[in-house]
Formats: C-alpha cells, sequence, structure tokens
C-alpha cells in the first residue's frame, strides 16, 4: 500500500509558536498554492482522509474541488496534530528549558505542555493506519500534520515497538504545503 502524506500549507501564525491541537487556520492563497501542486501528484481515486483541524480541512476541500475523484474527504481526529497543552500558542522560545530537558528525558511518556505524550501520539496513529490499511489495498491519502507524519515515518521503521528515546523520533518532515509518499 502506498500512503500520500500531505501536510496543510502555513497557518496564519507568527513564525516560531508552538501549535498543535489549537485550530489555527491555514493561508488561504498557500492552501490553494499546495492543493494545486499536490492535485497534479495524486493517483486517481485514491480516498482522502484528513484530520480535523481547520487547516488540514481547507487543503482537503481545495484537493476535493480540484480533484473529485478522490473523493469526499473523510475526517478522522486521530489524524490532529498532537496537543501540547499549556504551551499551544506560546512563542517555542519562551517556553521554560526545564520544560524541555523534562520532555526529552522521558520523550515517550511525558505529556509536554501537559496534554500528550509521544507515544499517546504514536499509538493513536498506529490505530488509524491499521484502519486505513484494512480498508484500502492501493493507495490512500492523509491531508495531517508533522507530527502525525513522523509517527508514521517511526511506525514504518520500528513497527509496534515502543519509541525509547527521543533519537528514534524522525527529524524531518515535509515542509507546510508539502508531502511525502511511503509504501507501507
Amino acid at each position: 500500500m502506498t500512503l500520500w502524506l500531505l501536510r496543510h500549507a502555513p497557518v496564519v501564525l507568527d513564525a516560531g509558536r508552538c501549535y498543535g491541537a489549537t485550530d489555527v487556520p491555514a493561508n488561504p492563497a498557500l492552501t490553494s498554492q499546495a492543493a494545486r501542486s499536490m492535485a497534479a501528484l495524486l493517483p486517481e481515486g485514491a480516498p482522502l482522509w484528513v484530520s480535523g483541524l481547520q487547516r488540514a480541512q481547507q487543503l482537503a476541500r481545495e484537493l476535493h474541488t480540484l480533484r473529485p475523484d478522490l473523493g469526499a474527504p473523510v475526517t478522522d481526529a486521530r489524524l490532529n496534530e498532537m496537543d501540547f497543552g499549556r504551551w499551544e500558542l506560546k512563542r517555542w522560545d519562551a517556553i521554560p528549558r526545564k520544560a524541555f530537558d523534562v520532555w526529552l528525558s522521558d520523550f515517550a511518556h511525558h505529556p509536554f505542555g501537559g496534554a500528550e505524550s509521544v507515544q499517546q501520539l504514536i499509538d493513536r496513529v498506529a490505530v488509524a493506519l491499521a484502519v486505513v490499511r484494512l480498508k484500502q489495498q492501493g493507495q490512500a491519502v492523509w491531508v495531517t500534520h508533522a507530527g502525525v507524519i513522523r509517527a508514521v515515518q517511526y511506525l514504518v521503521a520500528h513497527g509496534s515497538a515502543p519509541i525509547t528515546d527521543v533519537d528514534q523520533w524522525p527529524r524531518e518532515a515535509p515542509e507546510p504545503g508539502g508531502h511525502l509518499c511511503l509504501t507501507l
């Protein structure tokens, strides 16, 4: 199976803000540009799954308008970005260094910001991945976020093994408006 992982376009926040579960919109012009670019790449008839957050929904709607053969987007909250709790919308450089140190000392299980841990993110993405594998034989498209894309990369590399160290977490994810295509 081939899974196309599309990241929403840049959001309308100033750079350097922590945003995950916060439902911020994407830049409309950049969303249209990303949709046009991705519409030319996606395989015909691939089902479209989308995060429940509006920045991903925007891209999925534009894709569906350009490519109705993809079918109506199916919203799946398991494709939402990681929840950074009390750090949501704070500037990354305003988050105390100690908060990062605590998180990195127990990267898998510490809920950075008090809401969700990396392992919880991996676990919910694993369930979504299992569902799409059961329902699809050929290709599928997810419109989602960097954290979810990294979780998929982790699962492809490590299977169901729990993450034990920050060094196992994929460093790379597509830029906003970009994509990654993985064979599962």
